[in-house]
């Protein structure tokens, strides 16, 4: 699933291609797509005609198309295999084609593609800004609203294995599996570390790693393991060039040397350098 620098790559396109343009048709090709939208496909395509894109946000993994009129917005999750793609009108439909919107200017469409079907596209009105759906979930590293102390104290308060908690969406937004390895690895310390015995100095290091790598993960245009992650060009990412641990079992960790170890972790797989990061007793 793309994690928040994959996320932040579409929302820049997003707001370069999409932003200001009136929406002047839309088109729902398969249901499921829009299943969060309650009124149904047919309210969902006669509500945006006529808005305009205001602008392209986003918090952790999910972007947002604020839209002129009531106070509502495009939200989508792109979830394991969602695209928004910027085509040329007239283009051939792509295979997996979902929802097409069409603009005023006679530019390119935006078109939402998803092979497997568990993304999503709604309306939805916006609750301070942010769409109501997701008011429940933290902010995420870099945005302002963020609190590095408070972060810390609900960090210490929650009593579980450090990676469980960067990837609770109610502490922090937009790390997932990868960047959660990666920033593990770069703070030296185990997936399964006790958060009640992480030091306020060590949070620190440790919110310093992820939005380290998620940065540098950022400039590459983020990780693409396969072409279903791609920025609304279709161009993929390769950041994957970059990981430290993350796929990496078995080969030498470039700290140190010792092969890279792979574990379980909730259905998924964890990895780490068993030197630089010692398992907790």
């Amino acid at each position: 699933m793309p994690e928040l620098p994959e996320v932040e790559v579409v929302r820049r396109g997003l707001a370069q291609w999409v932003a200001g343009r009136e929406i002047t048709s839309a088109e729902v090709l398969h249901p499921r797509a829009v299943r969060r939208h309650l009124a149904g496909p047919d309210d969902f395509a006669a509500r945006l005609k006529g808005r305009v894109v205001l602008s392209a946000e986003r918090r952790g993994k999910y972007l947002w198309l604020p839209l002129s009129g009531p106070e509502e917005a495009l939200l989508a999750h792109l979830g394991m295999s969602g695209q928004l793609l910027v085509v040329a009108p007239g283009s051939p439909p792509e295979k997996h084609l979902r929802v097409r919107l069409g603009f005023g200017d006679g530019g390119s469409d935006l078109r939402f593609v998803d092979q497997r079907t568990f993304g999503h596209v709604m309306l939805t009105a916006l609750a301070g800004g942010v769409p109501e759906p997701i008011a429940h979930i933290a902010p995420d590293p870099f945005e302002e609203s963020f609190d590095d102390d408070r972060f810390a104290a609900a960090l210490r308060r929650r009593r579980t294995e450090v990676k469980r908690a960067l990837l609770d969406q109610s502490l922090i937004s937009g790390v997932g599996n990868i960047y959660a390895d990666e920033a593990l690895w770069l703070a030296r310390l185990h997936w399964a570390r006790p958060t009640q015995t992480l030091t306020r100095p060590k949070i620190a290091e440790l919110l310093a790693a992820v939005r380290e790598v998620m940065t540098a993960a950022l400039h590459q245009g983020g990780t693409s393991f396969d072409s279903l992650y791609v920025d609304v060009n279709g161009e993929s990412g390769y950041f994957e060039r970059s990981l430290e641990v993350y796929g990496r079992r078995d080969r030498p960790c470039s700290r140190c040397g010792t092969p890279i170890m792979r574990e379980a972790f909730m259905n998924r797989s964890s990895f780490s350098c068993p030197r630089c990061q010692r398992r907790p007793r």
